[in-house]
């Protein structure tokens, strides 16, 4: 095994642990801006939300048919690799991305005629920030960070008893 192979699970965890630090920050920040109705946009704060997308890397058939990895048929009814179609559609994942991008929902609209930003109707817009959703989202994107915490140190584990063989 190459040893750029054993850091590759590390890397994929790595990713994982930074697209989830990312939806975090953009979680906290839809917390404290809850009740923000004027930003230096002009109107009320919009929520932020994380999309992630895993990282394509190299096809798996590309793998498959490199001269370190041969395939070999035990059967002649068997199909051979070089019947199997290698488009490349298979991908292996490397890593995930996270991307940030503002949350298009219509604002709430809220009747207060006191508060300083109401319409001439005595409506609010306020922020399409719903408190509870956001801390369901914190506690499932704390898991997922803590998920890519054992995975790298249970690699870390394997690694060192490896070494001490």
């Amino acid at each position: 095994m190459k040893i750029d192979q054993f850091f590759k699970g590390l890397n994929i965890s790595a990713h994982g642990l930074s697209a989830q630090r990312k939806k975090m920050n953009a979680i906290a920040s839809n917390i404290a801006n809850a009740e923000t109705t004027r930003t230096e946009d002009g109107g009320p704060y919009a929520r932020k939300i994380v999309m992630m997308s895993e990282k394509a890397g190299d096809a798996f058939s590309g793998m498959l048919s490199s001269e370190s990895f041969q395939l070999n048929t035990t059967d002649s009814g068997h199909i051979g690799f070089s019947e199997v179609s290698t488009r490349g559609t298979d991908v292996q994942t490397t890593g995930v991305s996270a991307d940030e991008e503002i949350d298009r929902t219509p604002f709430k609209m809220v009747y207060d005629p006191s508060h300083p930003d109401a319409d001439e109707g005595g409506y609010v817009k306020m922020p399409n920030v719903n408190v509870v959703n956001e801390m369901v989202d914190m506690i499932s994107a704390t898991r997922s960070y803590e998920a890519n915490v054992t995975a790298i140190n249970a690699a870390k584990t394997m690694a060192k008893d490896s070494l001490e063989i």
